[in-house]
């Protein structure tokens, strides 16, 4: 399973690559946002880092930016995701499941634009995104398990239907919203190839009870071994 953090603040995406070794980066409008940048400098950043960073390339580090929302016209998303493609070879244009973003994807990956087709909250959302060729598709669970779904057989469900018809290991499936470490080893045991979350939660991930006693339980007898 690959690992890719949610973010657009520079400083957790440099700490998340070297501390974590993540394997890519998502970002969003709210990302964006609370990065306090305008839309154009904070990705024209990220994409300077990636080049700084030597990983240039959508198969080294992709790093997926989602065009305006307020665009729900397949011409207006296709311009724009055009103009963002071209600032770095490492952007994948983000765009939601709706039917102009379902076409838009399927054009740009015709004109090998990679897309990552987002906001996605059904197995039968993540069929078209798949048989239109999209790199990634984005079911989200946070926000469905506070709405008190079941996200463990939503995720196996699409696992399952992309085996059934070829997709998988084409199309990535990226559990993202996700909110805590259970919903990563979840989505780990359904067999989804990535998880998308913030820094907070990695950092989580590493952090058990047990863990901590036993380390202490260890740093005391280290301490009251007899000395040479």
């Amino acid at each position: 399973m690959k690992f890719f953090l949610d973010s657009a603040k520079l400083d957790e995406i440099d700490k998340a690559y070297h501390s974590f070794g993540i394997d890519g980066v998502t970002t969003n409008p709210r990302h964006i946002m609370v990065s306090g940048k305008p839309f154009m400098t904070a990705i024209k950043d990220i994409a300077g880092w990636i080049e700084k960073e030597g990983i240039t390339g959508v198969d080294k580090f992709p790093v997926s930016v989602e065009i305006n929302p307020h665009l729900d016209d397949t011409e207006e998303m296709l311009k724009m995701a055009r103009e963002v493609a071209k600032i770095s070879p490492n952007f994948v244009i983000k765009i939601p499941a709706i039917e102009s973003g379902i076409s838009a994807a399927r054009i740009l990956e015709q004109e090998g634009i990679r897309t990552n087709v987002t906001l996605v909250f059904s197995p039968a959302q993540a069929i078209l995104p798949a048989k239109n060729g999209s790199l990634f598709v984005s079911p989200f669970i946070g926000w469905k398990e506070a709405n008190g779904e079941d996200c463990k057989q939503y995720i196996q469900d699409i696992v399952t239907i992309y085996k059934n018809y070829g997709y998988y290991g084409k199309t990535g499936i990226i559990c993202a919203a996700i909110r805590t470490p259970k919903q990563i080893a979840d989505c780990a045991v359904a067999g989804a190839d990535i998880v998308t979350t913030g820094l907070a939660v990695y950092e989580d991930c590493m952090k058990h009870a047990y863990t901590t006693q036993g380390l202490k339980t260890f740093c005391d007898a280290w301490d009251n071994t007899a000395k040479d």
